[in-house]
């Protein structure tokens, strides 16, 4: 492959943005530049363009060097730049398998692209012949999803091959779903195939699809082009922070469990009466046809679950797309899908928000575990005594709280017990098949008995004496207003008695007793759908 012959003109003299921390390589303590605000709050500076330390680590992650990674905001940003550096509108064409992806298609009516569809044969495989026929002197790109959405297969690596020693332009492998493959994909077949570009994603098996992380990897000649045309801070320093952190976790247990779900599912769906095929999948959803799947659809809509139709899409008459999800989402879809009452049809995940001009605070909660939970109140004791409540009641948190600690912490703690309270009678929904009653907890010198009743009248009984002013820097008085906040905002009745010789194990054992309560409490009973009470009312 001539690179030079198949960029566009006019980026060929194109002359890229750069900053003046581009062009200087020392470093500096003073930055006086690019015009931001010097008041440091962690976000007035802009982020670094070339997100080397968050490379770095994906250079890791993937053994590939730094020069050859191009980091884009979603996956979306290098398709649409393929476009805009090898492309000529209204000349030039790209070639793609069909049924695939769609924003190949979407990014080409962007950018004033003719667009080829090369059909998959019956089995969803790819035909190198049939693709290579469809190549004429003015295709540029060739895209080829493997494995596929929405079809969920591997395209044979000799057909990949094939196409790409044959073809002049660049050959997209876009490897999105490649974690849940077992497959190594084509990261070290670069240097033989330097027209071959990889899209992988952070999305998927990684977890980040919040975040926006979306990776080509490249002949660096290739990078230094995508790196030239995109814009100069498309990933925002918070962002890089937050990607590095989580990139420490490796997500091999949770493909793991992800597969071996995929397979659970994949056995059930096809035992379901009007299912009509449930088609091989290297990825994290199964494609299914049914008999009528417009029914089908619009049933799983009435019980709270959304898949994904692909009806409309080439040989995918009749099928919708399943992402696999929780055993208990996936055991819920199979309840609908098999003709049984779903366990429950409200869902027990929430997020509360609370802005005030003592305190700004973001609550997401989950009742039944489903996410990492992690606690930031600014207050280094409170957040352990709320990490052991999420912990111990298996509830997942994600809290986040800014308060005006300059003047205490009296606010920050009522704000925080509100807002926690808020989410628990919110997540709760109707309350329709929960325990409702919730302990006794020894530890150390310590033991604290908390019992709870979430039917919806606030009430708190606080039998507790602690021995000092402050615990962890907190004033005692704090503890029995945070569960008095709690009751009010969550409309609950708790009765709390603690007694021990230290304060810290006295605060401990209440949070931990707290948590074993709620976790009993908010649990879903077995076969029960109705609401826990003779008055028909909570």
């Amino acid at each position: 492959m001539e690179l030079n012959k198949i960029i566009r003109d006019n980026i060929k003299s194109l002359k890229s943005y750069t900053t003046a921390r581009d062009e200087a390589e020392a470093g500096f303590s003073v930055y006086l530049d690019a015009n931001e605000s010097p008041f440091e709050n962690g976000v007035n500076r802009y982020p670094d363009p070339k997100q080397q330390e968050l490379k770095k680590a994906i250079s890791s992650i993937y053994g590939i060097e730094c020069e050859k990674i191009f980091l884009g905001n979603g996956s979306d940003e290098p398709i649409d730049l393929i476009y805009r550096v090898f492309c000529e509108p209204k000349r030039d064409n790209v070639i793609a398998i069909s049924p695939t992806y769609g924003m190949y298609k979407v990014a080409a009516q962007i950018n004033d692209v003719e667009y080829r569809e090369v059909l998959l044969e019956d089995d969803f495989s790819m035909n190198p012949d049939k693709i290579l026929a469809a190549v004429d002197s003015f295709s540029k790109i060739i895209f080829i999803c493997s494995p596929n959405n929405p079809t969920g297969n591997l395209m044979d690596e000799s057909a990949i091959e094939k196409v790409a020693s044959a073809f002049s332009g660049l050959v997209v492998v876009d490897e999105a779903y490649s974690d849940f493959s077992g497959g190594e994909g084509f990261v070290k077949k670069l240097a033989k195939y330097p027209n071959i570009v990889i899209f992988r994603t952070l999305s998927k098996a990684w977890g980040m699809a919040g975040l926006r992380i979306g990776l080509a990897f490249a002949d660096e000649n290739i990078i230094r082009l995508f790196s030239s045309v995109k814009y100069p801070y498309n990933i925002g320093s918070e962002t890089q922070k937050i990607v590095l952190k989580f990139l420490k976790n490796n997500p091999a247990e949770k493909i793991r469990q992800t597969v071996s779900e995929r397979e659970r599912v994949a056995a059930r769906v096809a035992k379901v009466e009007g299912v009509e095929k449930v088609y091989p999948s290297n990825a994290n959803f199964l494609l299914v046809k049914f008999r009528e799947s417009k029914v089908v659809y619009d049933k799983l809509i009435e019980n709270g679950i959304v898949v994904r139709d692909r009806s409309s899409q080439p040989k995918c008459e009749g099928c919708l797309r399943l992402t696999i999800g929780l055993v208990k989402e996936n055991d819920r879809l199979l309840s609908v899908l098999e003709g049984e009452k779903p366990e429950i049809n409200n869902c027990r995940s929430v997020v509360v928000e609370r802005r005030s001009k003592e305190t700004s605070i973001y609550l997401k909660m989950d009742l039944d575990g489903s996410m990492d939970t992690s606690i930031e109140t600014g207050i280094p004791f409170f957040n352990h005594m709320l990490e052991q409540l999420a912990f111990h009641s298996g509830i997942s948190m994600r809290l986040n709280v800014a308060g005006d600690l300059e003047i205490d912490e009296h606010h920050t703690i009522e704000d925080t017990a509100i807002v926690v309270g808020e989410a628990i009678m919110k997540a709760l929904g109707n309350k329709e098949g929960i325990a409702r009653y919730g302990f006794l907890l020894p530890m150390d010198d310590s033991v604290a008995q908390v019992a709870i009743d979430l039917g919806g009248r606030a009430y708190l009984n606080w039998d507790v004496i602690f021995l000092k002013d402050t615990i962890g820097g907190i004033s005692s008085e704090m503890f029995s207003h945070f569960f008095y906040s709690l009751a009010i905002a969550s409309k609950s009745t708790i009765y709390i008695s603690a007694k021990g010789e230290n304060d810290h194990h006295i605060a401990e054992s209440i949070f931990k007793a707290f948590a074993r309560s709620l976790k009993m409490a908010v649990r879903r009973e077995e076969n029960s759908y109705g609401l826990p009470t003779t008055k028909g009312i909570l």
